[in-house]
């Protein structure tokens, strides 16, 4: 099995390691970008230290995805609030004429695309070790930190994990992924020397992993577990006052060690590149639909302008709140998921059980042992017009059958949401796109909408499918491996 996996991660490498031609042309752009920023700060009067960070500085980038980094160290003197507009001016003018996107991490810093490739300018301070101002003062000091313990071989298996973390949708600590970030690849690959035993130790994963390459806690265990509490924990080397994969969604984790298994099981070049997904056609998506048993309600509505970070985040929150109001009015939700284009679209998608419950509910009331509870009970349901029948006593206990207020659920999110849903958990930008317009539709319903976005259409596809692109490498029947514990 080893000698597979070895000619998949050959013919993998082959595809991803930057050739000479690519190091001279990005190194060349990351220079020029550098000068420019620095250039930048100068015209605006602002002492910086500006330095290519990131991926390019330690070598770990992919040939097709040379994200270029470049960082302004300012001074403390600095107030705290002025630090990411500074920033975005300094970044708009140092790449003017391209296009830029605003982002958030803690404070605003800005994407352009120059010359195709992908660049991020970000403000931080010049600090000394462990003296942190903003999140992103630590970025020089784990560039420095991965630029010293990794060689040439340990480089190619961090793009190995990368790229395979990549083609199964777990890479990137953005908030829209919620996956692993480039610096804790980094780091997996530090700790275990290679990507195949980082997959191994992570295919025997059951509740909780914790790595402590530094040894800041070696003895201090009940302590480590008091101050991180997340299932996946890896101390920053350059902080052991913060987990490195703070960010990484249980979900996430949990997608990495399934696939790991099943790599390590039937490995595959389809891990790391999967084919693009094919959208249904639209008679075929209706038939799906239709055909399930269940209810697929659409909730969807244009966006205000926002930053993509921003937007995630509030679409994220708002997810759990929909879920849990359609959930405390008893219906049951088998899967739930939203996808934006952050631009036009943005679309909920619920799956029900039933879209209609019966409008009789059947309520427990206390047990009769429990006199002043019961009596609290007639109080409220003797002359309650919302009893269709009781109370009544049965197995011991005071019962009321009661008329649902709402047993429709679309019915229930249109009169919930249609003043914009803050009373019921909507975040504050979503809210004001639903007060502006929004649609409900259920099952087929959604067949306009899906011709009209591709990206949806192939999300759609996915989410309907459900099971991950990656398991389709798995044989039939897959030899006996030994018992593991689920996550």
């Amino acid at each position: 099995m080893q000698r597979e996996i070895n000619k998949v991660c050959g013919e993998i490498l082959e595809k991803i390691t930057p050739t000479k031609e690519n190091r001279v042309k990005i190194e060349a752009l990351a220079n020029e970008l550098e000068q420019k920023v620095a250039s930048a700060c100068a015209k605006h009067g602002v002492k910086a230290i500006v330095r290519i960070e990131g991926s390019v500085a330690k070598d770990t980038w992919l040939k097709e995805e040379p994200d270029v980094d470049i960082f302004m160290r300012l001074t403390a003197s600095i107030p705290r609030k002025a630090l990411g507009e500074l920033g975005l001016e300094i970044a708009r003018k140092a790449t003017e004429g391209s296009k830029q996107v605003e982002r958030f991490a803690e404070h605003p810093y800005l994407e352009a695309f120059v010359k195709d490739v992908r660049v991020n300018i970000v403000p931080c301070y010049a600090v000394k070790r462990g003296e942190w101002l903003s999140a992103t003062d630590r970025t020089p000091f784990h560039t420095d930190y991965v630029k010293k313990r990794l060689n040439k071989a340990l480089q190619n298996e961090v793009r190995l994990l990368k790229k395979f973390m990549q083609g199964i949708k777990v890479y990137g600590a953005e908030i829209k992924i919620g996956g692993f970030s480039g610096y804790l690849c980094e780091l997996l690959i530090m700790h275990y020397k290679s990507f195949t035993e980082t997959l191994r130790d992570f295919a025997q994963y059951t509740r909780r992993m914790v790595i402590d390459i530094e040894g800041p806690y070696v003895g201090r265990e009940k302590e480590l577990q008091l101050l991180f509490a997340e299932p996946l924990v890896l101390i920053d080397p350059v902080d052991k006052g913060r987990n490195v994969a703070s960010a990484v969604q249980s979900q996430k984790l949990y997608t990495f060690v399934g696939a790991a298994r099943a790599f390590l099981e039937t490995p595959s070049t389809e891990f790391f590149c999967p084919a693009r997904t094919n959208a249904l056609p639209a008679e075929a998506l209706k038939q799906n639909v239709e055909n399930r048993g269940s209810a697929c309600v659409f909730l969807t509505f244009a966006t205000s302008e926002a930053v993509p970070d921003v937007l995630w985040g509030q679409l994220y929150r708002t997810q759990r709140s929909l879920r849990k109001l359609i959930e405390l009015n008893d219906f049951k939700v088998l899967r739930d998921a939203v996808w934006s284009d952050e631009k036009t679209l943005n679309a909920f998608i619920l799956e029900l059980e039933q879209r209609i419950l019966p409008i009789v509910k059947k309520h427990l009331g206390p047990p009769l042992e429990r006199e002043k509870e019961c009596e609290n009970f007639l109080a409220k349901y003797v002359h309650n017009g919302d009893v269709v029948s009781g109370p009544y006593i049965e197995d011991g206990k005071w019962v009321v059958e009661l008329k649902r207020r709402f047993n429709d659920a679309v019915e229930l999110l249109r009169e919930r949401l249609k003043e914009g849903g803050r009373n019921v958990g909507v975040a504050e930008l979503v809210s004001q796109g639903l007060r502006e317009k929004f649609r409900i539709m259920v099952n087929s319903e959604v067949c306009e909408v899906y011709e009209s976005y591709r990206g949806f259409a192939e999300f759609l596809t996915d989410f309907l499918k459900g099971k991950p692109a990656w398991l389709e490498t798995k044989v039939a029947n897959p030899r006996t491996k030994r018992a593991h514990t689920e996550p």
